[in-house]
């Protein structure tokens, strides 16, 4: 699925008419942990144009909206569901296909981290609506807190892209 597509909502593949009641929503996920990227930092989503019909496509800032949009459906989850925790995080520039063999940071950090928020009983990781760097938490950028970019976390409608079905749901509860 192109970057554009997955930056305007939270999308859950399988198509089994996903519930996202509160209870569901705490006893079956209880911890969410979102990838994001340093790359949110310096881009605001286009809500009018989340899948780049209206605009030049620049796969970098597609990249980076998508990115951000993660980080405000971590907040959004974390402020709708108070017993899930939803946090992302920020792997860093790692040494990866994507980010290249001279990419600075610590591969190890990011994916430890990543399982840090998952699974560890530290009252840190048990947080909720945190973003983190390297086990620390991180300000994530200042567009989280605007509420343009917050709307209703409700499920939108359905659609069918590469042979599944996709349930999506908006990025922002205030």
């Amino acid at each position: 699925m192109p970057w554009a597509m997955r930056s305007g909502a939270g999308c859950i593949g399988g198509g089994s008419g996903v519930s996202l009641r509160q209870n569901a929503v705490s006893a079956v996920i209880g911890r969410l942990v979102y990838v994001s990227s340093g790359a949110h930092h310096g881009v605001r989503p286009r809500m009018d144009d989340l899948l780049w019909a209206k605009r030049a496509w620049s796969g970098f800032s597609a990249y980076a909206e998508s990115k951000l949009c993660d980080v405000l459906l971590a907040f959004a989850v974390a402020r709708r569901w108070k017993d899930v925790r939803s946090n992302a995080l920020e792997p860093g520039w790692v040494p990866t296909k994507m980010g290249g063999p001279s990419a600075p940071d610590d591969l190890h950090q990011g994916w430890v981290t990543e399982a840090w928020l998952a699974t560890s009983e530290d009252e840190l990781a048990r947080s909720t609506g945190g973003y983190f760097y390297h086990q620390q938490p991180r300000a994530p950028c200042a567009v989280t807190n605007k509420t343009e970019y917050c709307v209703p976390l409700l499920p939108l409608p359905s659609w069918k892209v590469a042979g599944r079905r996709w349930v999506c749901f908006s990025t922002c509860s205030r």
